[in-house]
């Protein structure tokens, strides 16, 4: 399966907690962390409602 690079670029405060749990839920906990995760539809599901807050990248193999 495909993988993915999400960077959180942008501060969750005076997001709602629903945005913040989905951060959390893809593993990102802090300004400018990286995540490397698969591309499945929950992800792109969860990538979708913090898309204002993160950078997504495609990983090379």
């Amino acid at each position: 399966m495909a993988k993915i690079k999400v960077t959180q670029v942008i501060s969750a405060n005076g997001e709602t907690g629903r945005q913040k749990a989905n951060l959390r839920c893809l593993g990102i906990r802090k300004m400018n962390q990286s995540v490397i995760i698969e591309d499945t539809p929950v992800a792109q599901g969860q990538i979708a409602k913090v898309a204002h807050l993160v950078k997504v990248e495609p990983v090379k193999k």
